[in-house]
């Protein structure tokens, strides 16, 4: 195994134990916001997030789940990613992990890396199809929230197959 890839490891491991969001946190009286119920089916993990928008800015994500070190530290970096960001921003940071998980280890250019941030360290999971579901639960749970919310319009195209990381999903209606 590679240094980098010791290095992603650790920062995984390190976001599993330590989860940034996690809690679910009451919304404030009058802000908009959306929340989702995601499972993956295959493994068992699941996840309830919760988002809270000033305008179309996500003030914060919350959520609360169970599941491996991979779906954990996946919705702990999201928070991270996302929180302050525009849901269009947000969703368009969604678009680039799913692209990344999608990409077998191959990863994505430097610009659209950077953008990622953290969230590159997932690069190595992405070949191991039945991981993939794992790091894309908390996304899932995030563009659903956005949805719920009205900060973002319904997506018109299902993603791929291997890429749905949940069969089942509730949503519950804006606040």
């Amino acid at each position: 195994m590679s240094s980098i890839e010791q290095m992603y490891q650790q920062v995984i491991l390190d976001h599993a134990k330590t989860p940034h969001g996690r809690g679910l946190v009451e919304v404030t009286d009058g802000a908009t916001s959306g929340q989702s119920h995601q499972v993956n089916p295959t493994c068992g993990d699941e996840v309830t997030l919760r988002v809270e928008l000033a305008g179309d800015t996500i003030e914060r994500v919350s959520w609360e789940g169970q599941g491996c070190s991979i779906s954990q530290a996946s919705l702990s970096v999201l928070t991270d990613l996302v929180t302050g960001r525009p849901a269009t921003e947000a969703e368009h940071l969604g678009e680039a992990f799913r692209e990344l998980m999608g990409s077998r280890g191959k990863g994505l250019d430097e610009a659209t890396e950077d953008e990622l941030g953290d969230a590159t360290v997932f690069t190595g999971v992405s070949r191991y199809p039945a991981r993939i579901k794992c790091a894309l639960l908390g996304w899932a749970a995030l563009r659903d929230s956005l949805v719920t919310s009205g900060a973002l319009a319904a997506p018109q195209t299902a993603a791929a197959p291997d890429a749905a990381p949940a069969a089942r999903a509730t949503t519950e209606e804006n606040r």
